[in-house]
């Protein structure tokens, strides 16, 4: 019997270290070539890594929520017979992780024979429930057996909410029948995407002063432009608001490109764009993720939807490349019918401004000789006030307002900008 140690790979364009998100796999459990034994996450992308080798897990190395260095002891695999196996430096071992196929691994091999080996570890395991380790605790904690729960995530893995939904759902003789009383508090972890979103709002709201500036915009005219499109094009994507917003936005960037910037406060450089890169704030299972549409400026409305369905698509399901969830250069949130009448966007930190959507209202306006029902939304716009005043901050939202409560602007080429006076010409 040979033990082999796989170490952990580089999932992908040299990282130095990923973070252990869950466990697919325990000491004992019988694994193939195919198996998915644990999920790591690098940057904001989760990635599957499978067993390289056929045979018994051994040994597991660390928990969920640790950070590893890549090339660090991972897992032990007990086979049954030698395996070749790609040797540590080799062009095989050091190919990146693909997360759509079955990914080879970093492995270093041992022919070390286990000291003995019991009649109940000889024997196939039995099925075991999928769950992370902070999940495991839990159900231990108030007595649950995991094999009684369907579970959700990926290959069927048992969340909290899954724990929860059986823990609301099971009958109160259930939840006795001698186990342990339900626990009246709940720890967890904050580990994988929901670690990096704490510790990216921490660092924007710590280390950028903020201006939030609100006001409300007149959208009623759009909106039936909007449904006037609908009709007239109606194999075209779906409008929201959304493109509308993202094109009004490019306009007022042409106008005020020091907002299409990022700022290193480290170096004290800020760096403009040409390019409108529009980060896109959105809501997953595992939290919020900012995909990017890219060069916003070269986009109509119809493109602009198009792009924006694809990518908030690949954020929701998991499927988004690295290279679409970085590199805005400005950013739009919206909570949709839950937005509220204000909120206070955090800034997508280096970016110096974000653009926050506040939810459609029917409300009445006056117009000097009655009140008109009218659709009205605010805009909850932050600035970085390090680079940002609140002249160009309110100047700014403004461009924005007069765009989308006259529609057909967003239509119209920008005019030319004024050069100087013609000399005059003696006749």
């Amino acid at each position: 019997m040979s033990v082999h140690i796989v170490r952990l790979p580089d999932v992908g364009e040299g990282v130095a270290e990923a973070e252990l998100v869950a466990w697919h796999v325990a000491v004992g459990d019988t694994v193939t070539s195919d198996t998915v034994v644990a999920e790591v996450l690098t940057d904001k992308s989760t990635v599957e890594i499978y067993a390289p080798v056929a045979g018994r897990i051994a040994e597991l190395h660390g928990e969920a929520g640790d950070v590893l260095a890549v090339g660090s002891d991972f897992i032990a695999i007990e086979t049954d017979e030698s395996v070749a196996l790609p040797a540590a430096g080799s062009a095989a071992a050091t190919e990146p992780i693909q997360t759509t196929v079955p990914t080879g691994v970093v492995v270093a091999e041992s022919t070390e024979e286990p000291a003995t080996t019991s009649a109940e570890e000889a024997a196939p395991p039995a099925q075991r429930a999928l769950a992370a380790p902070a999940v495991r605790e839990r159900a231990r904690a108030l007595g649950v057996e995991l094999g009684d729960i369907s579970g959700s995530g990926s290959e069927g893995q048992i969340t909290h909410d899954d724990l929860d939904r059986y823990l609301q759902h099971a009958a109160p003789a259930a939840r006795g029948n001698g186990r342990p009383p339900v626990a009246a508090t709940t720890q967890v972890p904050l580990i994988g995407l929901r670690r990096k979103i704490a510790a990216r709002m921490t660092t924007a709201s710590s280390r950028i002063p903020h201006i939030t500036y609100v006001d409300e915009v007149d959208m009623t005219r759009l909106l039936r432009l909007r449904q006037s499109l609908a009709t007239a094009y109606p194999h075209q994507p779906r409008l929201s608001v959304l493109p509308f917003v993202m094109r009004a936005l490019v306009l007022a960037i042409a106008d005020q490109p020091q907002l299409n910037a990022t700022f290193d406060d480290e170096a004290e450089v800020l760096t403009t764009y040409r390019a409108v890169h529009i980060g896109i704030a959105t809501q997953t299972k595992d939290g919020l993720i900012v995909p990017v549409v890219r060069d916003a400026q070269e986009m109509d409305l119809w493109s602009s939807a198009t792009e924006l369905a694809r990518i908030t698509n690949s954020a929701r399901n998991g499927t988004a490349a690295r290279t679409e969830l970085s590199g805005s250069t400005i950013t739009i949130t919206s909570l949709g019918a839950l937005g509220g009448l204000v909120t206070t966007p955090i800034i997508n930190h280096p970016e110096v401004a974000i653009v926050g959507i506040n939810k459609l209202q029917t409300r009445p306006m006056w117009d000097g000789n009655s009140f008109l029902p009218r659709s009205m939304m605010n805009l909850s716009s932050s600035f970085d006030h390090r680079i940002i005043d609140g002249w160009v901050a309110a100047t700014f939202v403004q461009r924005i307002k007069t765009l989308l409560e006259e529609p057909s602007l967003l239509f119209t080429p920008q005019p030319p900008t004024p050069g100087p006076p013609s000399p005059a010409v003696n006749e």
